[in-house]
């Protein structure tokens, strides 16, 4: 294997960053902070009294490989100048501080249980989450105030699949902190909760079934280049139209026969967009650097239309927020944006 380069990631602006393969970034788990947490889940599970301790590596995002005992881990978090390109490329850095590193191990363990000893195949496993071998959906509906499932990451994940349904509980089941008993008493999904409780006490002290997985997407071994990786993620979903959302900005900022100088809207939302993208963030769930895409869009036609804000201001935002809303919801419900007129 082609031997990588030393690399001052440190001292490299963006632009010579993207130009990088991921195998020439020199990554390692071992005295980052990272090890830190691994020995927290290895502890929390030794405490549990499960003896399997997954291996962990290095990949191009946060995965459990399909059906292997392995733990990838998002490679930008072994490497402070690549998680400053990660937030600066994506709007959030998934995984970047340990309380939101933990609850991601948490939850990639739970696939790792789940393959080590497939319990997917038992029947009270199927009879409570459901079909392990059922398709997984490009976008899949919630309902976020079901008591059927537990929420632990965001965008109510437990309801994305039967196999996440499980990740998710187990998770919940695993940390020190949740105090699940008490959280969902009363809850559907504490019937899942108990049984994962009775599952692990029966199979914690035995060997797996399947101790070593095989790893995928190494990084160490990937020969893309970070652009590459960055283009794929933040293609824009929206439908390619110029005027797509024409109709519904001229509602928000519509003309006026006053003459009293009024602020362009474009420059209005623009002022505005943190507090519009953290706010549809929240109450979505959708990822920051899709409704940011959304966002950049909208600012671009209202220049490209010369819309005027009102003496409303407030009003303009808070009607802006609400349609930025309603079609991100649209598109995570249905797999696309609605020209509703």
């Amino acid at each position: 294997m082609e031997k990588a380069k030393s690399v001052n990631l440190s001292k490299l602006s963006r632009k010579k960053l993207l130009s990088l393969r991921f195998c020439d970034l020199g990554l390692k788990i071992k005295g980052t902070w990272l090890e830190e947490c691994i020995n927290q889940l290895y502890r929390e599970l030794g405490e549990r009294n499960i003896n399997f301790r997954p291996h962990c590596y290095l990949s191009d995002e946060w995965l459990c490989p399909d059906g292997e005992p392995v733990i990838g881990i998002a490679f930008y978090l072994a490497h402070p100048r690549l998680m400053k390109l990660e937030g600066k490329m994506m709007l959030e850095v998934e995984g970047g501080d340990k309380t939101s590193c933990m609850r991601l191990l948490r939850h990639e363990m739970g696939h790792v249980i789940n393959y080590a000893y497939f319990l997917y195949r038992r029947k009270q496993w199927k009879k409570l989450f459901g079909s392990f071998s059922a398709d997984y959906p490009e976008k899949y509906k919630y309902r976020p105030y079901s008591k059927r499932f537990v929420r632990h990451l965001e965008e109510w994940y437990a309801q994305y699949h039967p196999d996440e349904d499980f990740a998710e509980t187990f998770a919940v089941w695993l940390d020190p902190a949740s105090n699940w008993m008490q959280k969902y008493k009363g809850w559907k999904a504490l019937e899942k909760l108990e049984y994962i409780d009775s599952l692990m006490k029966e199979v914690s002290a035995k060997p797996p079934l399947k101790p070593n997985g095989e790893i995928h997407w190494d990084v160490t071994s990937m020969k893309a280049l970070l652009s590459m990786h960055y283009k794929r993620r933040r293609k824009f979903y929206a439908e390619d139209y110029p005027d797509f959302h024409d109709f519904h900005l001229k509602k928000i900022f519509p003309r006026s026969s006053s003459r009293e100088p009024k602020e362009k809207a474009f420059k209005l939302i623009r002022k505005h967009r943190k507090e519009i993208l953290d706010s549809v963030a929240l109450w979505t769930g959708e990822k920051k650097y899709i409704i940011n895409d959304l966002l950049k869009e909208l600012i671009g036609r209202c220049r490209e239309l010369g819309l005027k804000a009102g003496r409303d201001e407030a009003g303009a935002v808070l009607k802006m927020s609400v349609y930025i809303t309603a079609q991100i919801m649209n598109y995570l419900y249905t797999g696309r944006y609605k020209e509703k007129k």
